[in-house]
């Protein structure tokens, strides 16, 4: 058996999206021109248009640009600031977190390249940041507060609308990097209060390389990529993705829906407790965040005296398939930032590892996975030298 646990990295395409996407390929108009092929196209995405307001319910006076992911949304959003900066504006602060995805983070360094400077909120042993630090942060210079909604490494989820009220009383704009968000939890843009929302299709079972930026009415925005204006109302450059946008819609509307955000809640919430609970049912164990403040779908947990990477390795061989840290920087063994701001020790933010379900995982994928769970830690720490040295260290403790 093989079973995909690394489902906030990517997810495997909706089989509803997958025929929509396969079947949207003949409409391959450029929707500005004015014979039938770009009639059909300007008609088809005009109906993806509505159906992605409608799913996450925005305003039509607010705008939203179909992106490549939520990288460039998020990258878009914050060097609007950079760029006012450079024009002029004197406002050079921006406020973040400690537990941002390197998407937000490398923008951030870059603008402090030029001149900028930025605020990392740290994080509490629940994965969210104080609004009291927040409101402490804020000066007259601060132009933007960037705080992602959910963690993609601990699941933390993050009082956004808490934050959003904040913002607004100081009139300082809000952008919440979302990629976690669509698909685990309900998300209404006009109750959440934000700015800005960026979010990527395949993190909720569309296709990759398709996104979304949302523009709150009135708020700065500096195009990112230059070109034709009369594509995305000059937000955006460039030919669009018509069926992977199309797909896109599908995937959110499916996403987004009660039913689906009960059933994530519910059903994969259950299966995600039975998991940890057999996680922690084996000595040495931790996992991280209290499942209140987590999305329902991932488990965070370490293993005394494994690393991560060792353990990815078992679990792979036995067709289990998990993830250390961020997937956008799995290859760099250096230990996570976020688990570290948990308040974690650095050796064991090295050895933890995530487990996130999806939709379609089932009972007897999360079986099996129990099942070759405690067999693998076990031989692990039969070879483990650091376990080896741990145990005889606290039987020293407990003859002294």
């Amino acid at each position: 058996m093989e079973v995909y646990l690394d489902n906030n990295s990517t997810t495997q395409i909706d089989p509803k999206v997958k025929e929509l996407y396969c079947n949207t390929t003949e409409i391959f108009g450029n929707a500005n021109v004015i014979y039938k092929q770009g009639i059909e196209t300007r008609a088809a995405l005009n109906t993806a248009y509505d159906k992605v307001y409608s799913s996450l319910n925005a305003s039509d006076d607010d705008d939203i640009v179909f992106t490549s992911s939520t990288t460039e949304g998020n990258n878009a959003v914050i060097k609007t600031f950079l760029d006012l900066f450079l024009k002029g504006s004197p406002k050079n602060h921006i406020i973040s977190t400690v537990a941002e995805h390197a998407s937000i983070k490398s923008p951030l360094n870059y603008c402090k390249s030029f001149g900028m400077e930025v605020t990392y909120l740290e994080t509490d042993e629940n994965g969210l940041i104080s609004l009291e630090d927040l409101k402490e942060a804020i000066t007259d210079k601060t132009a933007l507060v960037t705080v992602l909604m959910a963690s993609n490494e601990t699941g933390a989820i993050q009082p956004i609308k808490s934050i959003a009220k904040i913002c607004q009383g100081k009139n300082i704009p809000f952008h919440t990097d979302a990629a976690q968000a669509i698909g685990k939890i309900k998300v209404d843009l006009s109750a959440l209060g934000v700015d800005y929302f960026t979010w990527s299709a395949h993190k909720f079972h569309g296709p990759k390389g398709v996104g979304g930026l949302f523009i709150k009415q009135n708020a700065p925005f500096v195009p990112l990529l230059h070109g034709s204006k009369n594509v995305m109302g000059g937000k955006r450059a460039g030919s669009v993705y018509n069926n992977g946008v199309f797909a896109m819609a599908e995937a959110i509307e499916i996403a987004n829906s009660d039913m689906n955000v009960a059933y994530i809640k519910n059903h994969i919430g259950a299966l995600r407790d039975k998991l940890e609970e057999a996680i922690l049912s084996i000595p040495d164990t931790k996992s991280y965040v209290p499942k209140e403040h987590r999305l329902n779908n991932i488990v965070v947990a370490s293993f005394r005296g494994i690393e991560g990477e060792a353990m990815l390795w078992d679990m792979n061989e036995n067709g289990i398939y998990i993830s250390t840290g961020s997937s956008c920087s799995s290859e760099d063994l250096e230990a996570s930032a976020v688990v570290e701001a948990l308040g974690e020790k650095v050796e064991i933010a090295n050895a933890t590892v995530m487990f996130a379900l999806s939709k379609f995982t089932t009972h007897e994928e999360m079986d099996y996975v129990i099942q070759k769970l405690k067999p693998i830690v076990e031989r692990i720490r039969e070879i483990s030298m650091t376990y080896a040295k741990q145990e005889a260290f606290s039987a020293y403790i407990e003859e002294h």
